[in-house]
């Protein structure tokens, strides 16, 4: 009897297809990928057309060791990663590393594919194999390549110009450019008043509102009224027109006088439903409706993909997450059809099923869109299996599925025209659902929602009729700079650009985040100072490599090469050539140069110029210079505040610290302050750290008493014994007792008890002690290209 084995990434996944496949079968997992480029320079070699040199991950090592011996007993072996580029390379790798240990040359090796795991799906693909595509692999090498060639490279100049522990790479540095260059609108961003003229009217007991559309014969647009002045006497016009009661003031109610019907007009309108998901679109409508990040969102997918156990075994619940596709299958189309039948009626089914075109620049035609395996395993039938955030998803995904085949909604609008005499005219709009079609099941969420005006449901009108007016207000407004990016709006900005891959933008806006290079704040992102910095340089100094065209037109080129229309190597070469010439000239550049400090003008006390910069700890403002007789003095950034926008006071405010906040009760001088590790209350020479609320700029002396006492608490808790006045003391630590004078510190031998150690041995111990470190110690052995440095460096260059 034949013995074959199946190799995927997840054990999850696993698990499920062994209960398909049975005992001719043993499915393992590879835990992700098995192989990497090796953790030093000269992983990828330009010189020899890019040769990439990998590594077995460390982590999977053994695994890989028990697939190889697993193999060795298997009469055929089933490549089954995941449908993708990057699947199609585990796959490479995996069979690499098996025909490196010699355990595949004498058997078949097959590649198989399956867009969700189910039954069918998987013995389909069991009985029709393929080989491994060299074009999807190369695909998927060039971009590995790329983003090593640019993380290993750039990434190195960041940490020399700027600071350490910074990144850059093909993908991440345009979308955070996006965000800075957002940032930089707001700020620049100069609201215009404008007015809107509204009349309040009522026709058979139910009052509606007009919008002014016409002054004067005029159309009226959003900033023909711009100032009160004008407000008030188009207002005092209009109501004269309307032949308002003389004497009686704008909004007092009856008597304001009459408008007149000019023109109704009454339309029907359709409203489609929207395309089944593809990667990105879940992600953007899970952020709006469920709250979740692209992060989460993809996480919670793939379980819901690899398979949950809904009481009769393990099924996939959802297809494949990482598709550019929206199309559907025949047989998903039809099992949709019936249900859509079965539980809305057949009036709710259109003719001919509907279909959808993939709208998304560059995009990657997988094979279906996110859809449920099976259309009739309603969301509610699962809820006890299923956790909540796993629930909340997979009822997204099966509601939008389904409402995609559904006909269409049916809108009646209605426009109504109303004229204050020849001196104005509004208009009145509404509308009411005939036929809700799919909006029964499903709507798509909206990024900036607000309140829509033809929702409004309009009494009978019609032309001639006269309608009370019963108030007219004018109201003042302000233009609002286009808001910051959210999860969602970023997604969908970067696919529209054509930057990067759907499937990665998850990784990516994470890395941004764990970078600091944003922060989130309302659900949108906000570039911190670190941010700027990195954008600065790399717009002034790699312009081609972070701008948006230029990165599109590369993921066409990388597609073109999946496609098998061009070979990788050239693609690479053009790319890499001029970037190398690039980064050797920019080693020039100053540090200096690129932490230009921005001036905000002169201290009035000392005469001393006063600055804004980064620096290696973050953000600071400083007064004077390094070339003053005396010192220069620093002070750090507030939470909120910016070296782009802050402004000479707001500067000089920060110089109050450290604050003086008189003694404590046994005569300790007592003061507030921000440190390295954050803002604390000193208390003669000890520190009691504040909590999340209190702020050092304005805490009372009763709170900073109240933190004192919790420390000497804490301490109190900690100590075993204390000599002369706590200048010695035997403590509590995490790691054991140990010896302290405040400054040195020393353990307890371990053959002898805390509490029986005497003052002079503790004395004698913590003379031997070592002086402690100074500020920055240990720093340099990792950046001068040791084992650890090169760890590091491997881990600030990964991601696209």
């Amino acid at each position: 009897m034949s013995h074959s084995l199946v190799i995927v990434e997840s054990p999850a996944k696993a698990g499920t297809i062994k209960k398909y496949l049975g005992k001719d079968f043993e499915v393992m997992a590879s835990y992700g990928h098995v192989r990497d480029l090796i953790a030093k320079e000269g992983a990828v070699d330009p010189a020899q057309d890019f040769a990439m040199h990998y590594s077995v991950v460390e982590r999977n090592a053994k695994q890989v060791d028990a697939i190889a011996k697993a193999t060795r007993k298997a009469d055929a072996v089933y490549l089954a990663t995941d449908p993708d580029r990057e699947g199609e390379a585990i796959s490479w790798h995996l069979l690499e590393l098996l025909r490196e240990r010699g355990v595949v040359d004498d058997k078949p090796v097959h590649r198989v594919v399956f867009y969700e795991i189910t039954r069918d799906a998987i013995r389909e693909a069991i009985q029709h194999p393929r080989g491994l595509s060299d074009h999807l692999v190369d695909a998927q090498q060039a971009r590995r390549a790329l983003d090593y060639l640019v993380g290993f490279n750039l990434s190195p100049l960041l940490w020399r110009k700027i600071t350490s522990g910074l990144s850059a790479g093909r993908v991440q540095s345009p979308a955070l450019r996006m965000i800075v260059e957002r940032e930089k609108e707001i700020e620049a961003f100069v609201p215009q008043e404008y007015w809107s003229v509204e009349a309040d009217l009522v026709q058979a007991e139910t009052p509606f509102v007009g919008r002014l559309q016409q002054l004067d014969g005029g159309k009226v647009e959003q900033f023909t009224i711009n100032n009160a002045e004008t407000a008030e006497d188009a207002s005092r016009r209009i109501l004269a027109a309307a032949g308002a009661e003389h004497g009686k003031g704008e909004g007092e109610g009856e008597g304001e006088g009459e408008l007149s019907v000019t023109r109704v007009e009454k339309k029907q309108r359709r409203r489609n439903p929207a395309a089944p998901f593809i990667t990105s679109t879940l992600q953007q409508e899970a952020s709006r409706k469920l709250r979740f990040s692209a992060q989460q969102t993809m996480r919670i997918a793939q379980q819901l993909y690899e398979g949950v156990d809904t009481g009769s075994g393990t099924v996939g619940l959802i297809t494949y997450m990482r598709t550019d596709s929206v199309n559907l299958s025949q047989e998903a189309i039809h099992s949709l059809r019936e249900v859509i039948e079965k539980r809305f009626g057949a009036a709710k089914l259109p003719a001919k099923p509907n279909q959808y075109r993939t709208r998304a620049k560059n995009a990657q035609e997988a094979h279906e869109g996110i859809r449920p395996t099976d259309a009739s395993r309603v969301p509610e039938s699962l809820k006890g299996y299923l956790s909540d955030d796993q629930y909340r998803l997979y009822d997204l995904i099966w509601k939008r599925t389904v409402a995609c085949q559904m006909i269409h909604a049916t809108i009646d609008t209605v426009s109504v025209d109303l004229a204050a005499g020849d001196v104005a005219s509004f208009r009145a709009t509404g509308s009411t659902v005939r036929d809700p079609g799919f909006m029964a099941v499903y709507q798509e969420g909206a990024d900036d929602p607000g309140a829509d005006a033809n929702d409004r449901i309009l009494p009978p009108l019609a032309e001639g009729e006269r309608i009370p007016l019963t108030g007219l207000r004018p109201e003042q407004h302000f233009t609002e700079p286009p808001p910051r990016y959210s999860e969602a709006t970023l997604v969908r900005t970067l696919e529209e650009y054509g930057i990067g891959r759907p499937s990665t933008y998850a990784a990516i806006i994470a890395t941004l985040q764990a970078r600091n290079y944003v922060t989130l704040e309302n659900r949108r992102f906000k570039p911190t100072d670190t941010g700027r910095v990195v954008t600065k340089f790399l717009t002034e100094h790699f312009d081609r490599y972070v701008d948006y065209e230029f990165t599109a037109r590369l993921e066409d080129r990388l597609d073109a090469i999946s496609r098998g229309e061009t070979d990788w190597v050239p693609v690479l070469r053009q790319f890499w050539d001029p970037f190398h010439e690039r980064i050797e000239e920019k080693q020039q550049v100053s540090r200096s140069e690129v932490m230009k400090a921005r001036e905000l003008g002169t201290d009035p006390q000392s005469g001393r110029p006063v600055s804004a910069r980064l620096g290696r700890y973050g953000p600071f403002v400083q007064i004077g210079t390094r070339e003053d007789e005396e010192k220069p003095r620093f002070a750090s950034l507030r939470p909120g505040q910016s070296i782009d926008t802050i402004g000479l006071d707001e500067a000089l405010a920060l110089f109050t610290l450290p604050r003086d906040l008189g003694e404590t009760p046994d005569g300790l001088p007592l003061s507030a302050n921000i440190g390295r590790f954050g803002p604390y209350v000193r208390f003669g020479d000890q520190f009691a750290s504040l909590k999340k609320d209190d702020d050092p700029y304005t805490i009372n002396r009763e709170r900073a008493l109240e933190l004192v006492e919790e420390k000497k608490e804490n301490i109190a808790r900690r100590t075993i014994q204390s000599f002369d006045d706590g200048a010695l003391t035997v403590m509590k630590g995490r790691f054991g007792p140990y010896i302290t004078d405040g400054r040195k510190r020393a353990r307890v031998p371990k053959d002898r008890e805390a509490e029986s150690l005497t003052r002079d041995e503790c004395q004698a111990l913590i003379d031997e002690a070592p002086e402690p470190k100074g500020r920055g110690g240990g720093r340099k052995k990792s950046a001068s290209g040791t084992g650890k440095g090169r760890t590091s460096r491997k881990k600030q260059s990964s991601g696209s």
